[in-house]
């Protein structure tokens, strides 16, 4: 059988009236007449051409679907130092394979909500003049602040497994807004606490605290959106 190495392999990309190739633990397989990888792309997220072989462990289905195309070829191994890992981590990532990917969405997901809720809650205040709501923003803000550590870590830590901290434009994104939110929230957090009547009056202050809050909404959302990018790429 043919043997393929990174470069090659990437020519069958699926474009142009190319054929679709993948590679899994070493197997080049043609998935030319599959209708998921039309245009040589699948869900959206896999391109043709590339090693699904650190994929398909956090795909909902197994390699058994790649069984049904037939093999074309070999994929030639080629490790860098960069690329390799610890061996614990390793070992711990081929015996819990969901760890390589899902980690950071999943906990993502909890400083998102803690991070927007402020804003709702402070809206609220300013309507209903309830005084609980102005509270509950402030428990959500520290909640966000808290769930952010772990996500910001997993979020690293992904980065460096899946594409080994190589220099992205959607990650360096994320890392600038990333320290503006953590800015930007510490600041309203730390102000909350030692002038908590502040915001309570609609004076200077309460608007410049209230325009902080708000403010975490696009920053947030600009955040999600290239994390998105990455785990959905979009088609170009």
């Amino acid at each position: 059988m043919k043997e393929f190495d990174t470069e090659s392999l990437a020519s069958f990309n699926g474009k142009d009236g190319k054929p679709a190739y993948v590679a899994h633990k070493g197997k080049v397989i043609d998935v030319t007449t599959s209708k998921l990888w039309k245009s040589g792309q699948h869900m959206k997220r896999h391109q043709a051409g590339s090693d699904l072989t650190m994929d398909i462990p956090a795909a909902p289905h197994g390699p058994e679907v790649l069984g049904k195309y037939p093999q074309v070829g070999t994929l030639k191994k080629e490790i860098t130092d960069a690329e390799s890992l610890p061996n614990p981590l390793e070992t711990l990532l081929n015996r819990y394979p969901v760890l390589r990917r899902h980690p950071h969405p999943i906990l993502v997901h909890f400083p998102i909500v803690f991070m927007i809720s402020p804003a709702l809650f402070c809206l609220l205040y300013l309507i209903t003049d309830v005084k609980s709501f102005e509270t509950t923003a402030f428990h959500c803000l520290g909640a966000g602040i808290l769930f952010s550590v772990p996500a910001i870590l997993t979020g690293f830590l992904t980065w460096w497994i899946n594409y080994q901290a190589r220099p992205m434009r959607p990650v360096r994104i994320k890392i600038i807004f990333t320290i503006m939110l953590m800015a930007v929230s510490l600041v309203v957090f730390l102000w909350r606490i030692m002038f908590p009547d502040d915001f309570l009056s609609f004076n200077k202050e309460g608007i410049l605290y209230f325009l902080l809050v708000l403010s975490l909404v696009p920053i947030v959302s600009v955040i999600g959106w290239y994390g998105a990018t990455l785990t959905f790429p979009r088609e170009t």
